[in-house]
Order: C-alpha cells, then structure tokens, then sequence
C-alpha cells in the first residue's frame, strides 16, 4: 500500500513538474482536453437542468393526465388549424357524462380562462390570467395554498365571487402577500373576494399554467360573466394510479364519441392529447443535442489526447538518463510503466478540471439570466474525471511501455 501511495504521490510530483517547467507547452497540449470536457459536461449539465425543469413544468400541467380539446397540441409546419378552429368548443355536461362513463379517470376538471386587468386601491396590473376552474382542478394541478384556503364544494356550486390569487398579483397589488387574504379586487367593473393566495411557483417554459400571475374563480362564476365558448374551454382528466395515459387516453376518444354521435366513419371532431406525449418528443430532441455535444467533446477530446502523447514522448526522451539509473538501482520495469501512466493521467485530469471550472463559471452566468437553475450534478463529475483518466491511460500507454523496456545500460549513457 505504501509503495502504491509512493508511486501515485511520484507521478502526481513530475505532472506539476512539467507544468511549471513548461507551462506553454503543457497548456497547449491539455487545451484539447479543456475544451473537450467543457463541452460535453456543459451540454451535459445543461440539458440535466432542461430536463428536471420541463419535467416540473409537465408534472404541473397534470401527472398522467389526458387534455381534451379542439385542438391537437402536436403542432408542425403542417398544422391545420383551419380544421381545428370549426370544432365545437367542449362543454361541462360532457365533462359530467365522462364522470359517469369513464372508468379509467380519477379525476376531472373543466377549465377554461382569459386575460384581465385587476386593480386594488390606486394599485392595477394588466395581463392577469383569469382561470375558471371546476372541483377536481387542483386534484390534477400541483400548487399549493400559502397562506389563506382554497374553494369548498359549496362555493363551486353556488359559483360565489371568491377567488385565489397567484403570488406575483398580491405583491403587486397589495406588496405584503398576506395583506390580500379578505380585500376585494376588481377588474371589469366587478369586484372578487380573495380567499386565498398561491405559493410561488416560477414561470414556466412550456407556456403552460402561470400561477404566479393568476386568479382562479370557480367555474359557475365565471360562466355567469363570460362565454366559456369564446374562450377555448378544456377538459382535463386524470387516470386513476396504475393506469397508463395511453389507456386512458383510448377510453376517452370512445367516449367522446359516443356523447358526440360520432358514426364510425366521421373524424373525431375533438383530440385527447396526451401529456406523456411532451415527454417523449423532448426526449428526441435532447437526445439529438447530446449526440451533437458528444461529436464536438470527441474531436476536442481526441485532439487532446494526442497532445497529451506528445507531451509524454518528449518526457519520456528527457528523462531516459533518470529512468535508467531507477532501473539500475532496482526498479521494476511494471513500476516505471504505472508512474508514466499515473503522470499522463494526471495532467488529463488536471485539463478536465479546468474544462469543469470554466463549465461552473458558465453555470453562473446563465443560472443569471435563464429562468431555471443550471447544475453540474455529481454524476456528471464522476463522468468527466473518469473520461480525463481512460484518456491519459490510452495517451500514455505507448510512450509509458517504451520508458518500461528501456535498457537501464543503455538509458544512463543517453544525453
């Protein structure tokens, strides 16, 4: 064990040796390696941050949940829109019949919403997303009440003008949150009792829910005021524990169709989109980013790596006088060969570590202006050390076996 620290200790000592000897030289031949690792840990890093957001912002939109709408939320290039827009708008009694019908969902909500502008006082924001929502709606969406409560199943049915409100609207309107609980707002002419406020949730970057500047009313409310028709009403439906979207997703196209007299050779004249389907097409398009993030680390990598060779070539002539005389005095030549493969292991991970500082640095930086937080995760660590030492191993194999069968004779008589 002590031979083995003394070896790992050695090759440690000649690695900062030849940085400090030759600082140009050895930066030139480990910036490949820096600019690979920086590429593909930043990629990396990156989309793991991405995909923890997106998945938050899906799990907000409703864990298995099922969208039925007029429109199709696939989209392209392609998409006719012209089709979608003719489509009858859905309607409460069908959210009610797939209550009785399905036996695949959980739950069911209605949902439908538009834009206000809400004031309190000499206070008013504009672009306030005015939700009305049936019962089940907070069952399938993941917020939470901070301070105050939610509706009761009295005041959705008698459609009372209550409301809860999203953090960003009570900061602005009342700057203490927790002012809000009992004020009445108004918009339009009309006034809403606040009830309750909604804890902070963030924006989102699927343009799905913004609790933080919303105001949620019970539905019987809010088709007393507004045409749900006019405003692109939805149905959204929860699968019940155990069961796939998919499964649920093909339930409920029956049983629209059914409630919609649909004969089997007409179209649907309405779409289920599924939510699990984001996922997967997301999944496609990160996968397509790391490959492309892998193809620039491996170049960068690869041209680092015969850096690194270089550098050991040359280390390996420098010092033939030294490896000989270690010989002569009893070294093994296994011993000459793991001290070369440690020291080219060691400036590849001295390069990767600064590939890994200037990938924080980056971190930093965009974690400022993205509206989600970048992390290196310590997977991602593990992987970038143990690419920079698989890369000095290979780099320094040949050079390192060339230094191990030197003739010690041979090696002391070189200049």
């Amino acid at each position: 064990m002590i031979k083995v620290l003394g070896i790992l200790w050695n090759s440690f000592k000649m690695a900062l040796q030849e940085l400090k000897v030759n600082k140009l030289r050895t930066f030139l031949s480990l910036f490949g390696i820096t600019i690979g690792i920086f590429c593909i840990i930043g990629v990396l890093a990156t989309i793991d941050s991405l995909k923890t957001k997106i998945s938050s912002d899906l799990s907000g939109m409703g864990n298995n949940t099922i969208f039925i709408d007029k429109w199709d939320y696939s989209g392209g290039p392609e998409y006719p829109w012209w089709k979608f827009v003719k489509r009858p708008s859905m309607k409460v009694a069908e959210m009610e019949m797939i209550q009785k019908k399905s036996s695949l969902a959980s739950n069911i909500a209605f949902f439908v919403s538009t834009s206000a502008s809400f004031s309190y006082e000499e206070n008013q924001l504009k672009g306030v997303n005015l939700y009305g929502v049936t019962k089940d709606f907070n069952s399938i969406q993941t917020f939470n009440i901070g301070t105050g409560r939610y509706f009761n199943e009295n005041d959705f049915i008698r459609g009372v003008p209550y409301c809860v409100i999203g953090n960003k609207i009570a900061e602005e309107l009342f700057v203490k949150p927790e002012k809000a609980l009992g004020k009445t707002i108004s918009y339009g002419g009309r006034r809403l009792l606040v009830i309750g406020i909604i804890e902070k949730q963030g924006s989102s970057m699927l343009g799905g829910f913004d609790y933080d500047k919303t105001t949620i009313v019970p539905y019987n409310y809010y088709a007393s005021i507004f045409n749900p028709d006019n405003n692109n009403p939805y149905i959204m439906v929860q699968a019940k524990p155990g069961i796939p979207s998919k499964a649920l997703q093909e339930e409920l196209i029956g049983v629209m169709r059914q409630l919609r007299k649909l004969s089997p050779t007409q179209e649907d004249n309405f779409t289920c989109n599924d939510v699990a389907q984001f996922k997967d097409q997301i999944e496609s398009v990160f996968g397509a980013i790391n490959q492309g993030g892998w193809a620039i680390a491996g170049l960068s990598l690869l041209v680092g790596a015969f850096g690194v060779a270089n550098i050991m070539f040359v280390t390996v002539r420098e010092r033939t006088s030294q490896i000989g005389l270690k010989k002569a005095i009893g070294a093994k030549s296994s011993t000459i060969l793991y001290e070369f493969l440690l020291e080219s292991a060691f400036l590849c991970i001295i390069g990767g570590l600064v590939g890994l500082f200037l990938v924080w640095l980056l971190t930093v930086a965009l974690g400022a202006v993205l509206p989600f937080p970048i992390f290196i995760a310590p997977s991602i660590v593990v992987l970038a050390l143990s690419i920079c030492i698989v890369l000095g191993v290979i780099s320094g194999i040949i050079p390192a076996s060339i230094a191990a069968k030197m003739n010690p004779v041979e090696a002391i008589r070189t200049k």
